[in-house]
């Protein structure tokens, strides 16, 4: 912690984040509690400003949750109608049937949402029980009790120059201090990372493992648009270079969420996971439905995806680690969610009983009893080899493999055990020399669009006058090693063009970040081969700006 004197205000319980677990938290802590004093900070400049739309939702969290929600006007309009899987080639498709694939694959019953919307309808759920929630309030900081507990963080501190000196401007925030402080953050998060260091949390659990998520919304010809529409596809173009697939939902008012996930332990740093994403949209099936049609908004994010082996201890003394700061998502579900709001309500019911009992600052051990055994384990340990599978065998022996896995677990049993991941992310990069270059074909215009073009439709916004956010341990490890070793890969796996090497005759070459264009997607954080880059809280607000649909 910094020398900068600071208020601080006291509270029952702090929440960062205002994403599905934080918020289900909060709502949770008043419901069994309306007395418990519970406050919720958001980086963004509104609850869903960082959260771009788009998602299947199993409502399980919800009903667990606030069983009335459909009465109480929950966003959730389009339920899931039909289900398709493909497994793409170069310029044609294979329909895989659903009867083969197992129970917990079937979206029936399920709900194509905007994830942006149902935080901001959550928001309103959570103010109207007395829950206090500041946007616009990045966390820069952990504050720590005299017995090494964290008992608070650092909110609203603005106005640093360039440099990390104190501008005119400058505001050093508030201390807000609670007898426990949940984690929300989401993947990545850097409070949650510093947390799992200094408590040594992933001791003795497999390293996560992460894949990037690129999403685009459009506005697509009323007469291509099937409302309730659920399409999801393998193989071409990552084919034999990375794992990883699309997503293509149909939603209301014309729109179709696009998405593409490329999984971030693929070898060759010549890869380009964007300029995949934009190849993809080139594949006759898809290019036909857009066809016409418009793009409205892009981003990404990081996904977690190690599953139940790679789910760090979730709890050190005054803190706990909720949702995607933990690593929740189902992978072959592609779905998250439902368990972020379960970690949620089941992190508050921990700690109203510790706080009933007169605890603070100590471990919320029932909470990651109820996580690991409770309905989020039981979740995530039947697919929790489909994942390291595919990364060890490939494509198809995975899909048979895991397949076949999928379905013994649902009986109860596996004939494979837990399979490991083996390699982060960071070490799973071979050196350039290793792999041929991928050649790209340059974006049209119409169906696919370069990188800051796309940018634009993100609505980021970062104040230039304040530190980058993104900070390199060693300023030299980019040129003097990734760009002979590895090609500059941080040039490429980057989906906002945040980084570039600069070539000036009769001058070195540079490295450049622009962290203005940054979409906060963390990829850089768990790719960078050196793990020299870390990304930071930028000051409060900044960022994208999704927009509300």
């Amino acid at each position: 912690m910094s020398d900068t004197q600071r208020e601080a205000m006291e509270y029952d319980v702090v929440i960062v984040g205002a994403g599905p677990a934080g918020l289900s938290a909060a709502i949770r802590l008043k419901q069994l509690d309306a007395d418990c004093n519970v406050v919720v900070l958001e980086k963004g400049s509104e609850v869903g400003a960082h959260i771009l739309s788009g998602a299947v939702l199993d409502p399980v969290g919800l009903d667990a949750l606030i069983p009335d929600w459909k009465d109480r006007g929950a966003p959730l309009n389009v339920p899931v109608r039909e289900d398709n899987f493909y497994m793409l080639g170069e310029a044609g498709k294979l329909r895989i049937p659903n009867f083969p694939m197992p129970p917990l694959m079937n979206n029936h019953g399920n709900y194509i949402v905007s994830m942006g919307n149902v935080c901001r309808w959550m928001a309103e759920q959570a103010e109207e029980m007395g829950v206090e929630i500041f946007p616009g309030m990045s966390c820069s900081e952990l504050v720590f009790g005299e017995n090494g507990e964290v008992k608070g963080v650092v909110a609203g501190e603005f106005g640093k120059n360039a440099d990390g000196t104190h501008g005119d401007s400058y505001e050093p925030g508030m201390e807000l201090h609670g007898k426990y402080v949940f984690l929300s953050e989401g993947v990545r998060g850097s409070l949650s990372k510093q947390v799992i260091e200094k408590y040594g949390l992933s001791d003795g659990h497999e390293p996560q493992k992460f894949g990037l998520g690129m999403k685009e919304i459009w506005e697509i010809d009323p007469d291509k648009h099937r409302e309730g529409t659920v399409t999801h596809t393998m193989g071409w173009p990552l084919g034999g270079n990375a794992g990883g697939g699309s997503f293509i939902y149909h939603l209301e008012n014309n729109q179709v969420y696009v998405g593409f996930v490329v999984h971030l332990n693929y070898k060759n740093p010549h890869l380009f996971p964007y300029m995949e994403f934009q190849r993809f949209k080139h594949h006759p099936m898809v290019a036909d439905l857009l066809r016409g049609g418009k793009r409205v908004a892009y981003g990404a994010r990081a996904i977690s995806e190690g599953g139940y082996q790679s789910m760090p201890k979730m709890v050190a003394p005054g803190v706990a680690l909720l949702g995607c700061s933990v690593g929740m998502v189902n992978v072959p579900r592609i779905k998250g969610n439902h368990n972020a709001m379960l970690s949620g309500k089941a992190a508050a019911e921990a700690a109203i009983a510790a706080i009933a009992a007169g605890r603070s600052g100590d471990e919320l051990a029932e909470y990651e009893t109820e996580v690991r055994n409770g309905e989020i384990g039981r979740d995530l340990k039947k697919v929790r080899n489909v994942k390291p599978m595919w990364s060890k065998y490939g494509l198809t022996a995975s899909l048979m493999l895991g397949g076949l896995d999928m379905w013994t677990n649902t009986l109860g049993f596996s004939l494979f055990g837990t399979v490991g991941h083996g390699k982060t992310d960071a070490e799973a990069t071979e050196e350039a020399s290793q792999h041929a270059p991928i050649d790209y074909p340059r974006p049209d215009g119409t169906l696919s669009f370069d990188r800051l073009t796309n940018v634009a439709f993100s609505f980021t916004n970062h104040e230039e006058s304040q530190p980058a956010h993104l900070q390199l341990q060693n300023p030299d490890v980019p040129v003097s090693t990734n760009l002979p070793r590895y090609a500059g890969p941080s040039a490429r796996y980057c989906p906002a063009g945040v980084y570039e090497f600069v070539e000036e005759e009769g001058r070195d070459t540079r490295f450049v970040i622009n962290f203005q264009n940054c979409v906060h997607c963390k990829t850089c954080d768990i790719k960078d081969p050196a793990q020299n880059i870390t990304w930071t809280t930028p000051q409060g607000g900044d960022g994208p700006n999704y927009p509300n649909m």
